[in-house]
């Protein structure tokens, strides 16, 4: 029996920013964004929305896609670094608005490589009969908790949401491996300090600005290149299979440097990787699954496809997941 993802979704905000935009609110020029990131505009939530609303707009299409009624998930599971509020989960929230009663919800913290943490769990609960259809949201609505008089991380970040839904299947189709690793040395490098239980909201910590997302940019930049490739190393170890074999290379889109990195190491030409930094910046533990859906979407994936998605974030985190697409 295999994971195997029967059905996409994608839900992106309708407000567009641009640099010219941000030229405007902060320090900072298109043409320093476009040589630093390769971003050209991102995708932001208007004030009426929520993570959840994303999320629940995303799964919406996933489950049509996957040809089944909300009362045949097993469990959902949603993957942010920006939730709704600190308890209850944006799973559960997302349950209530789907009216997915039979489903389990929680959610899974593991900033930009939230969704590869995600369909790695779904898969293993999907080796247990007791579940049969999982659904998997990678949700942000980053513009909460960014700074816009912080230049170096307010052109970075974007809003949106991509959703699947994971069944058990005999198909060849389905998840063929998966890797993850974390290293919490690293975790100062990009955390939001105030909030939780170690520095709780006061007037100090909101006149500070410690509820805004805070990065170590260079840290990061090093981490993300290395961690990249040493993954889809271990990955292809795992497995045999090769770069070449790849079809469909969709890597974190934190930054166009860190892609075109590793590109070359794997000599992956454009025509098979994945791009949509430009388009929407960094959306943390949404990236992946936006890519996936709007691949989907536009055509880009046949039955048969190898896919390799790889990401890192807050934690340090990590991980990748070397899949078949298909369906039955």
């Amino acid at each position: 029996m295999k994971a195997q993802i029967k059905g996409m979704g994608h839900a992106l905000p309708e407000r567009i920013l641009d640099n010219k935009e941000l030229e405007q609110m902060v320090d900072t020029s298109e043409k320093w964004i476009l040589e630093r990131t390769g971003i050209r505009e991102r995708r932001i939530i208007d004030d009426s929305e929520t993570t959840s609303d994303l999320a629940y707009r995303a799964a919406l299409m996933a489950i049509g896609n996957a040809g089944i009624s909300v009362e045949e998930l097993d469990l959902i599971i949603v993957a942010t670094a920006s939730p709704d509020m600190l308890f209850p989960a944006t799973a559960c929230v997302v349950q209530e608005k789907l009216g997915a009663w039979n489903a389990a919800a929680f959610d899974i913290a593991a900033g930009c490589t939230g969704f590869v943490y995600g369909i790695t769990v779904a898969e293993k609960f999907l080796l247990s009969p007791e579940y049969n259809n999982i659904l998997v949201i990678g949700a942000e609505a980053l513009s909460r908790i960014i700074d816009y008089t912080d230049a170096t991380t307010c052109v970075l970040f974007g809003d949106g949401a991509g959703a699947a839904v994971l069944s058990r299947s005999d198909s060849e189709a389905g998840i063929i491996a998966s890797y993850l690793g974390a290293d919490g040395r690293g975790g100062q490098h990009l955390y939001i300090p105030a909030g939780g239980a170690a520095q709780p909201a006061s007037l100090e910590t909101v006149e500070k600005g410690l509820h805004f997302l805070k990065m170590n940019g260079n840290e990061i930049f090093r981490f993300a290149t290395k961690t990249t490739v040493e993954v889809s190393e271990k990955i292809f170890a795992m497995t045999g299979v090769k770069a070449e074999d790849i079809d469909l290379f969709i890597p974190h889109q934190s930054n166009m440097r860190i892609i075109k990195t590793a590109m070359k190491w794997m000599q992956i030409p454009p025509e098979k990787t994945m791009i949509t930094v430009d388009q929407y910046g960094n959306m943390s533990a949404a990236c992946l699954p936006v890519g996936l859906s709007l691949a989907a979407e536009e055509g880009q994936l046949k039955a048969g496809d190898l896919v390799l998605m790889v990401a890192f974030g807050a934690g340090l985190t990590y991980g990748g997941v070397l899949l078949r697409w298909g369906s039955d």
